[in-house]
């Protein structure tokens, strides 16, 4: 799912840079026709390339959202983890030396009650 939005995502992108570049700051973009052609002219190519970028703009923040939500949540990683995350996990635990239990100390301070400490109940 994330690589199928992935691919949409680079479609609308290259798309909106299409739209961008079709676009003429004068207004003439793709209006190459005369007067007799008022019926695609110049100025509903520009609404029509100015709507046109502004949905992909939108179709590409929702497929960023989405992307982002879907990673982040984990449902679209078909594994446990990433080997990453699997290195990252192992390096953060430290080794146990001597075996399974941790290393005990040999002496033991003795528990000696303070002079003003009472005890007795």
């Amino acid at each position: 799912m994330v690589t199928f939005l992935i691919i949409l995502l680079v479609i609308f992108c290259v798309a909106l840079g299409l739209f961008v570049l079709i676009q003429n700051p004068k207004g003439g973009g793709l209006a190459t026709g005369g007067a007799g052609s008022n019926m695609f002219g110049v100025q509903r190519t520009g609404d029509v390339l100015e709507k046109g970028t502004w949905i992909l703009l939108t179709l590409i923040v929702v497929a960023s959202l989405a992307i982002t939500s879907i990673s982040k949540s984990g449902s679209g990683v078909a594994g446990t983890g990433s080997k990453i995350d699997e290195q990252i996990n192992k390096a953060a635990t430290p080794p146990i030396i001597g075996g399974n239990a941790p290393a005990k100390s040999t002496t033991t301070p003795a528990a000696t009650p303070k002079a003003g400490d009472s005890t007795k109940k």
